[in-house]
Formats: C-alpha cells, sequence, structure tokens
C-alpha cells in the first residue's frame, strides 16, 4: 500500500476545520466555500439565489442576527473583513455543498466538492471513534468501580 504524504492530509484538514456546528448541523459558511472553490463570496451567493428552488432549508440557510454575532465573536476579523461582512452569511449543510457543484458548473467545483465530502465522512468516522472510545471509558470506569 503506497504511502500517503501529509501534504495529501492538509486538503481533508484545511476543510474540517471549516465545517462548524450551527442549530445543531454541520455546515460550512459562504465565505470559506467560496474561498475553497476560488470565487469571490458575492459570486456564490449569486448562483446560489439563482438557484433557490435547489437550495431548500435543510441545504442551506441565512444565520440569524444572533447566530451571526456568535459566529463574528468567535474569530477574529480584521477591519477589511467587517466591511464585507454586512449580510448574513449563508450555512450550506453536505448536501447543500453537494449541490453547489451543479450550480457553480467548472472543474474546480467538482474537485473541491469532492474532498469536501471526504471531509465530511472523515468528520463523522472520527466523530464515532469519539463515542466508541468514550463508551469504552465508561465501561472500564464502571469495572474499577465494581472491583
Amino acid at each position: 500500500m503506497p504511502k500517503t504524504s501529509n501534504k495529501s492530509l492538509l486538503p481533508s484538514e484545511r476543510i474540517i476545520n471549516r465545517i462548524l456546528v450551527i442549530r445543531n448541523q454541520k455546515v460550512i459558511l459562504d465565505r470559506d466555500l467560496a474561498l475553497l472553490y476560488g470565487v469571490e463570496t458575492r459570486v456564490l451567493k449569486q448562483a446560489v439565489r439563482r438557484n433557490r428552488k435547489r437550495f431548500p432549508s435543510d441545504f442551506m440557510f441565512q444565520l440569524t442576527k444572533e447566530e451571526f454575532t456568535r459566529w463574528r465573536s468567535q474569530i477574529v476579523i480584521s477591519k477589511a473583513d467587517e466591511k464585507g461582512l454586512r449580510y448574513y452569511p449563508f450555512a450550506f449543510t453536505e448536501q447543500g455543498v453537494a449541490m453547489l457543484s451543479s450550480v457553480l458548473k467548472s472543474e474546480r467545483a467538482i474537485e473541491v466538492n469532492i474532498l469536501i465530502m471526504r471531509a465530511f465522512v472523515k468528520l463523522r468516522e472520527i466523530i464515532s471513534t469519539h463515542k466508541k472510545v468514550g463508551e469504552k471509558l465508561k465501561e472500564l470506569e464502571g469495572k474499577q468501580k465494581r472491583t
């Protein structure tokens, strides 16, 4: 089996770091997706608005004022970035991200979508592993207390 280099792991890790949990859903914000796709955020949003029927509420939603404020307080935003944040960001679920490749229609969009889908899968695997480890620890703690 060929050895994987650290370079091949970097894109997945960079994508996973952009996945947030908002409204108990794993999402990626429009500005992060635009960065990954190599387009301006306004271009991505424009493509979505032109194809609104493809993005039901379980595929994409716009952050509320409270969610937006909470998100901004958790990241460092430069003065230049603040100027571009007049509107609340769109948050895309895994299904919404998959739909984006059909509205952006570029080779890069297809390639990035594949990487993002793999990152979501990897994140689910990581979460599953952590749950199993936690359950095993509780089981061992219970056995230790009984002895």
